[in-house]
């Protein structure tokens, strides 16, 4: 009785929507119709790190779809200059349309028609598989019924060539062909894609992580699984002062201070004057910022650079030292080095081994108390968390990252985390303590998320420092951290990272990082089949997407492991990565023919693409492929339709038998 009330209670609040039973009937056959429609295309990317114009390149031209629709229609008869030309003005609508006046001047008109007639004929190719509905929905309004009687009218059809060539004329003639050619080629940006997955790490390295999070802000429909790189500025804009050390250490490291003060108005100026102070006389030769030859700005600043470098990485090890000793539970003991240091001597002893340090200077260190913050860090620690919690557009992004991520998403067969899941050298899920509770395998990942959700959304005390000047924010908040470089961490995975020893001991086995079991074991078929059923995944279907460690494709490794059950799309987007692996990055698109992996070459600039209407160099490769079409109802979204149609059926019994009564 309770479940027939319930189900009635349900219909009722569907009725406030659906009034009568036509309304119930077309909304019946409106969903019925998509779920026979092709699925839609997913495109994943990961391993970002800042590259935003290889990234926005890449967007734009749908990991090569866009070109190759064009090729479709065109075959042999455009030549090659032309279809690069249509494809630059389809990538960079307003870049190209300002390049051509400046190369064409007056005539522009002729331009325009033909240009015109074709972004039309690629934006019919884009929208074919998506009921009209949907593609009205896309289109802005001022244009919505101009483009769509462009888009449903047939050139083929001699009686409406005219009516046709009409609206195209009348558009130049007016002065608006400008505004409807950029109108049309954002409509193919937001249909040529159904939905985009960045398989994590946004952040570090490259310049343009702002840009990327503004693009991704304004973008249709994404979703992204947390990387290492990602929790660390996620924790640092959060408030933990560990994290946000390490942000301006990297950031510092790698030249890439414009992020902070231009992008996210970081004021760095106390760093720079608690550097002056602590370290005027110290010339940090182990600190130098790297990657300075194309930074003039930066450049002239290199010894300063160095000081706040040194400064803020000093600062980092007292904050993780801190963070250590108060969880013994993380058991990363061993990453307690700072009593290590004979400091009258310059040398470190671990593990029974005496090592000479690279550098010896630590004016800021109490060596009775190593790992205690003095007066003038305490401060300077103040202003700069003051600093990123004030930060408004960090703060945006950080929101941004929240609601459209995830440590893990299960999707149309596919699992997708960025790095790992910690396992045992037997092939068993590691059990790991998480904020008190000891968990494994998919509980792990549901558990990490729901700590780094709490970090933010919970109770935080990060701003308050006790007398001793001990950092003693919540339990969430530290377990950032942990996320960021622990030895268990589903983002991290490896024995320890080996930050200090980099700067401070020339011996190249203690800088050495030792993977996880998980590494290894998950180039092995057995082994992801597990993986897959943990999350209710079909081994026989389904597929495990991953970043986190670049391909060295110049060494012959292959994205494809476990005879392609898992698929590892980190290919170097960032420049610095990309000696490594020989390529600029791999992506996968994801239609309803299968899945093509897509390996890409460097990419030159924008300016080169807008101008010459040179594309990125891109390597198909088919991994699955079938005759039969992949339906929408084939697809996740595909089953909440479906379910949907069910409680239409039903609502639609209701009105024909009386049970609810209709509305006109």
């Amino acid at each position: 009785m309770d479940n027939r009330r319930e189900e009635e209670r349900y219909l009722r609040l569907l009725s406030e929507k659906y009034p009568n039973e036509a309304s119930v009937a077309t909304e019946i056959v409106n969903k019925e119709a998509i779920l026979s429609l092709p699925k839609g295309t997913e495109h994943f990317l990961s391993d970002l790190h800042g590259a935003d114009g290889a990234f926005l390149h890449v967007i734009k031209n749908a990991s090569g779809v866009i070109r190759r629709k064009v090729d479709d229609i065109y075959g042999d008869t455009l030549p090659e200059e032309e279809k690069r030309a249509l494809c630059a003005m389809i990538y960079y609508p307003e870049e190209r349309l300002e390049y051509c006046h400046q190369t064409r001047g007056e005539l522009m008109d002729e331009l325009y028609k033909r240009r015109l007639m074709q972004v039309v004929e690629v934006a019919r190719a884009v929208t074919v598989k998506y009921t009209r509905s949907k593609v009205r929905k896309r289109l802005p309004k001022e244009f919505a019924y101009i483009i769509e009687e462009l888009l449903h009218e047939s050139i083929a059809e001699p009686d409406r060539q005219d009516y046709y060539r009409a609206i195209i004329d009348s558009i130049v003639r007016i002065g608006k062909a400008e505004d409807l050619l950029k109108a049309i080629c954002h409509v193919i940006h937001h249909l040529v894609i159904d939905k985009l997955h960045i398989v994590g790490d946004i952040f570090d390295r490259g310049p343009g992580a702002p840009r990327i999070m503004e693009h991704l802000c304004a973008y249709h429909d994404f979703d992204l699984q947390w990387g290492n790189h990602d929790i660390e500025w996620m924790g640092a804009a959060a408030g933990n002062l560990a994290l946000i050390a390490t942000v301006l250490r990297v950031s510092i490291r790698y030249a890439n201070v414009e992020t902070l003060e231009e992008d996210y108005s970081i004021n760095l100026l106390p760093l720079a004057t608690f550097a002056l102070d602590h370290y005027g006389d110290d010339p940090c030769t182990f600190f130098q910022t790297k990657d300075l030859e194309n930074n003039t700005r930066l450049k002239r600043s290199a010894g300063l650079m160095a000081k706040m470098h040194k400064a803020i990485a000093i600062l980092q090890f007292k904050l993780e030292g801190q963070t250590i000793l108060h969880h013994p539970e993380y058991h990363m003991e061993d990453r307690l080095l700072l009593d290590k240091i004979d400091y009258q001597r310059g040398t470190i002893t671990l593990n029974g081994t005496t090592y000479p340090l690279l550098d010896t200077r630590f004016p800021t260190i109490d060596p009775l108390h190593p790992y205690e913050l003095s007066e003038d860090e305490f401060a300077l620690m103040e202003q700069l968390l003051h600093s990123f919690r004030r930060s408004k557009r960090l703060q945006k992004h950080l929101r941004a990252l929240y609601q459209h991520g995830s440590l893990y998403l299960v999707t149309n067969n596919c699992l997708l985390y960025h790095a790992a899941i910690p396992m045992n050298a037997d092939g068993s899920f590691a059990e790991v303590e998480v904020c008190g509770k000891r968990v494994s395998g998919k509980v792990l990942m549901e558990r990490t998320d729901e700590v780094v959700r709490e970090a933010y959304y919970g109770d935080n005390h990060a701003d308050d420092f006790c007398t001793t000047h001990v950092y003693r924010p919540s339990e969430a908040l530290d377990y950032m951290w942990y996320l960021w470089c622990g030895p268990d961490s589903p983002l991290y995975n490896k024995d320890k990272m080996t930050t200090f020893e980099r700067y401070f001991i020339a011996d190249d086995d203690l800088q050495k990082e030792t993977k996880g079991a998980y590494y290894e074991l998950a180039n092995h078929r057995e082994t992801c089949e597990l993986i897959l059923r943990e999350f209710g995944l079909n081994p026989a279907i389904g597929k495990i997407i991953n970043g986190h460690t670049p391909v060295h494709t110049l060494s012959g490794e292959s994205p494809i492991r476990a005879d392609g059950l898992r698929l590892v799309i980190d290919g170097g987007f960032s420049k610095p990565y990309q000696k490594q692996t020989g390529i600029a990055g791999y992506t996968l698109i994801y239609n309803s023919h299968g899945m093509q992996l897509v390996e890409h070459k460097h990419f030159d600039s924008l300016d080169e693409a807008v101008r010459s209407g040179a594309d990125i160099h891109s390597q198909v490769q088919i991994l699955d492929f079938s005759q039969h079409r992949m339906l929408v109802r084939d697809t996740d979204s595909g089953k909440l339709l479906e379910e949907q149609v069910e409680n239409l059926k039903q609502l639609l019994y209701a009105y024909r038998h009386g049970i609810i009564q209709e509305r006109f």
